[in-house]
């Protein structure tokens, strides 16, 4: 009896030991959790978010928050058994956020590069909404090309047949939608003074592709400088935010109209609104940051009605244009767009 005691107490040692190995096991899962929010118009570890030099700035009586997900990289059975039955929390497979070909180093990485490339869409499209439009200008001219003779280094490109020219893209799309060999009237400026030339496309390296044979990239004068200073947040779910904060600083009117205002969304430089992960902890960290409305990309509505917080409106936008709609509507004590699914 004795011995069969011993072999109880040790097969029961040995099955406890078996579970906690189990329960601390990792998995192939994250945790996703609602992560801090920002002022975008205020000040993050004494520093201020939106930073504008050379110009006058306003001070708003509201907030701009952008939105954050904490990522919870490394998963035990018992943290998945905790998110898997929490209403904040979301267990997903670990390759959604880190694919299998990628390093949790790289992740970050790219997460920094789009954090990078958010924050400048945002100034340029605030800054055009505001009156700097962005410029198409020629960097360079392929000797020997379409161009030659016709177009200098420093004409701004303002228009190709007669469809005024807003960005690069504009200018590129435009000469590649036709065949090589189409004669394009290009309008520019040069020195201030507005001029046109015909230039017929040709081929490029690789014997099919339409050129003008210039090079061209984007300018936006403007007389003061705009600079972004938030570490330690990556991707481009921010761009929205940082686009209405820049706006927000530089324009006399206040878009918050002292109201709490949280948001996510990434910004291309054309104004659109796109779509980003982790709605349902967004949601979450924004009520608790006292938010009274949640701008919500239109193709992310479907998802945030289905995790809608108890006392947090939403609003769907699609452009910046949109979300300043939704703005002026909520703070003139109105009901802006609601989310729907389309």
């Amino acid at each position: 009896m004795r011995r069969r005691g011993v072999t109880v107490i040790l097969g029961a040692l040995l099955t406890a030991l078996l579970a906690v190995g189990v329960m601390a096991a990792p998995l192939p899962y994250v945790v996703l959790k609602p992560g801090p929010t920002v002022n975008t118009l205020g000040s993050s570890n004494g520093t201020e978010v939106i930073q504008v030099t050379d110009a006058k700035t306003t001070t708003s009586t509201g907030q701009l928050r952008l939105t954050t997900v904490n990522v919870q990289s490394q998963v035990e059975l018992v943290w998945a058994i905790s998110g898997w039955f929490s209403h904040k929390d979301a267990v997903v497979p670990r390759a959604l956020i880190y694919p299998p070909d990628t390093t949790e180093k790289q992740v970050e990485q790219q997460n920094a590069q789009e954090w990078t490339e958010s924050q400048e869409s945002a100034v340029t499209v605030a800054l055009t909404k505001l009156g700097y439009p962005v410029q198409t200008s020629v960097k360079s001219v392929t000797k020997g090309g379409a161009a030659t003779g016709l177009l200098q280094t420093g004409d701004l490109i303002t228009a190709v047949d007669g469809t005024a020219v807003t960005d690069p893209t504009k200018l590129t799309d435009a000469i590649r939608a036709k065949p090589v060999g189409t004669t394009f009237t290009i309008a520019y400026t040069r020195s201030g003074k507005a001029g046109t030339a015909q230039i017929t496309t040709k081929a490029g390296d690789d014997g099919k592709t339409p050129r003008l044979g210039i090079e061209i990239e984007k300018k936006q004068p403007y007389p003061f400088k705009v600079k972004i200073d938030l570490d330690k947040i990556g991707g481009p779910s921010a761009g929205l935010m940082f686009t209405l904060g820049i706006m927000d600083k530089l324009m006399p009117e206040d878009l918050t109209g002292g109201k709490i205002i949280a948001g996510t969304g990434t910004i291309d430089d054309n104004g659109n609104v796109g779509p980003i992960g982790g709605i349902p902890q967004k949601l979450v960290g924004a009520k608790s940051a006292g938010a009274q409305i949640f701008l919500v990309p239109k193709d992310n509505c479907a998802e945030a009605l289905k995790n809608a917080v108890d006392g947090l409106p939403m609003a769907e936008v699609a452009t910046v244009d949109d979300a300043l709609t939704a703005l002026k509507t909520f703070t003139s004590g109105g009901t802006p767009k609601p989310c729907s699914v389309s």
